[in-house]
Parts: structure tokens; sequence; C-alpha cells
């Protein structure tokens, strides 16, 4: 009862926490030169939808599961074209290879623990079997992330169930998305001081196309922190040279959403600048970091219907190579603000062993940046 109570209490915390926080673009901080969408989360592409299951247990617990849907639909009958790039592969991302061959996803984008990433699988698949439509199915390529939590976290206790992923799913909505120590951020680490969940997004004028990117990341990696051009980690000596080097392995999970009509090979280049928003954070994806970005487009005439007649041919419209810069500008503005936003959302944590992760100094860095400008 009483470590039911803690539970209890710990959520109930880190709810209101979550409620009060101040984004850095509330408070003056900029990325870059395109608007966000109105909610400055993936979810500003039409149709996405993301939930979270934190999981917050007695003194040693501190993990979770964050989902991701393309659309609200069957995503196994009706997949979408998707791409995968691996920035640096110390890491365990299930279903790749069918991604990367087939060029399409077919499941929700789970985000979890290393050790997790079984019962991510079996949720995934579990759900998936269940669903109206999906009564004769033999295979399901279920995509599955992660990064080590296991600083604050008994992650070998292995604590996520496959239920509970498959709450973390049926949680999944449109509109505003949980940053900080919640779902698959809850335990994480970055820049040597609390990580998490956290999303932006970007939207195109219409000479553009007015389409919209939105990105959201789970943040355990190191490097050396700058934010809005103050060298950050420097200042707050978290990475003299010896330790930005030796004390920077992680991962870092990065999930690009997008509305435009862009094919798999283009969204494989869209992901690849993702790399390019983590860089601007300071990251530098060390020998130990597993960042993964996996990216995928929702427009409805490219989805791939799970049955179709045989040879028939494609007809679907899709942007040319040409008309890509300024989805590239988008990736990398949201990715670097998304990370920022972890950072600023997530709250001190103690976890595993007495161990206590600080949240990074808002305020402070708030007072730098405004000196700088």
């Amino acid at each position: 009862m009483k470590n039911a109570t803690i539970t209890f209490l710990l959520i109930l915390f880190a709810m209101t926490v979550s409620m009060a926080q101040i984004r850095p673009r509330e408070a003056g901080v900029h990325f870059g030169i395109l608007p966000t969408g109105s909610l400055n989360a993936i979810t500003d592409v039409p149709g996405v939808k993301a939930g979270h299951f934190t999981k917050i247990q007695g003194s040693n617990i501190r993990t979770g599961v964050t989902a991701i849907l393309p659309h609200g639909g069957n995503i196994f009958q009706q997949k979408v074209p998707g791409a995968v790039y691996v920035g640096n592969g110390f890491g365990k991302l299930a279903g790749t290879t069918q991604v990367m061959e087939l060029g399409n996803i077919e499941t929700p984008i789970i985000l979890t623990n290393t050790l997790s990433v079984a019962a991510g699988i079996e949720g995934v698949v579990k759900y998936s079997l269940a669903q109206t439509g999906n009564e004769t199915i033999q295979s399901v390529n279920a995509v599955v992330g992660e990064t080590n939590d296991g600083y604050l976290n008994d992650i070998r206790g292995m604590h996520i169930s496959s239920d509970e992923v498959i709450k973390a799913i049926q949680s999944a909505a449109t509109g505003p998305v949980d940053e900080g120590n919640v779902g698959a951020g809850t335990g994480t680490v970055c820049f040597g001081w609390k990580g998490g969940i956290g999303t932006s997004s970007r939207k195109l004028p219409e000479s553009l196309g007015g389409y919209t990117v939105g990105v959201l990341v789970q943040t355990n990696f190191g490097g050396n922190l700058q934010i809005g051009g103050v060298p950050v980690g420097e200042k707050l000596g978290k990475n003299p040279f010896k330790d930005a080097l030796e004390k920077s392995d992680g991962s870092c999970m990065i999930v690009i959403a997008t509305d435009a009509p862009v094919l798999d090979r283009n969204l494989e280049r869209m992901a690849k600048r993702a790399m390019m928003g983590l860089a601007k954070t300071g990251g530098i994806a060390s020998n130990g970091s597993g960042d993964y970005v996996i990216a995928f487009s929702t427009a409805e005439n490219l989805r791939i219907p799970y049955v179709k007649p045989n040879l028939e041919l494609e007809k679907a419209e899709f942007l040319q190579n040409d008309d890509m810069t300024s989805l590239f500008l988008a990736v990398i503005e949201a990715t670097e603000e998304a990370i920022i936003n972890s950072l600023f959302a997530a709250e001190t944590m103690e976890g595993k062993e007495g161990r206590v992760v600080e949240k990074l100094p808002t305020d402070q860095v708030l007072e730098w940046i405004k000196n700088k400008n």
C-alpha cells in the first residue's frame, strides 16, 4: 500500500510539472526561420497521434513507453511510406530491415527502454492482430526503438509488459503532446541533465507547398550542449573536452512525420537531416550512442493497401527532388527545438540506487541567451 501511494504521488507530481512547464520558445528562444504549427508538436501533422505510458514505482522503476501512430485507422491495412536512417548504430531498432527493403511502415512506432524492445514487439503484434480486418494476417513488422535508461531505472527488471505497450498505443491522441519525464523519456539523461521526450513542428508557407513537418525525440545522449548559440555545457561545467568525449554515450530516437507527399527515398533524405539538428544542439553521435531516425509521410494518396490487384500500376503523385530543400530545413529546425524542449520540460529525478539527475537550470540558460541577444 505504501509503494502504491508513493507511485501515485510521483505520477501526480510529474503530471503537475508537465502542465506547468514553459517551453523555450515561449520564453523568447527561437530556432531557425520557419514558423511552427499551432501546437509546435508532431501532432500538428494531420492525423498523427502520440501517447505515453509512464511507469514510476518505488525507488528504482523509472521507465515507460511512447507510441506514435501515423494515422488513426488500421495502419497494417493502410501502410504509410517510411524510411530509417542510422546516424550511429549502437542500438536496437526492431523492424528496420523491412522498412528499408519495402519503404513502408505498417504499425504504430514504439519507443521504450533497451531491454523492453521485446515487450514492445509483442505489444504491437497483439494490438495489430486484434484490429478488425487483420483476422488472417500472420506477419507483422513492429517498429520499436529504444534508449538505455539504466542509470535511473532498474532496466534489468524488464518492468514493461506488452499490455502496457498496448495502453500507450490506445492512449495516443491528436492535440498537445506531454514532454519531459514521460513515456519512453521517463528515465533518460541528456548532456548530463535530465532528458526525456520533446517535440516540435514546422509549417511551410503556401509558396513552398504549405506542408507540415513534425518531430518527436527521446533524448538520452551526450556531447557539448549548445542552446541559442550559447555554449551551455561549457558554462555549466558539464563538459570540459575530456568529459565531452568520454561521457557522451547514450542514444537518441528521432521520429519525423510529414503530410508532404514524399516517397521512401526522399523520406530517408529528410531523416539524414535530423542528424544536423542533433548536431546543432551539441550532440556528437559518439561511439556508444544509438542515434536512429524514422520518417514517414501521412499523404493519403501514397498509402499502401495491404490487399490490391496484381500488376496494377501505381499512379501516385509525389514531390520531386528539387522541392525537398524546404522540408530538409524544417526537419533540422524541428529536431533541434524538440531536443531542447525535452531538456526544458524534464525535471530533476531520483531513481535507482538513490541516483539523482538534475534538471537543466533553465532560468540561468535563458538569462545567458537574453544577454547574448
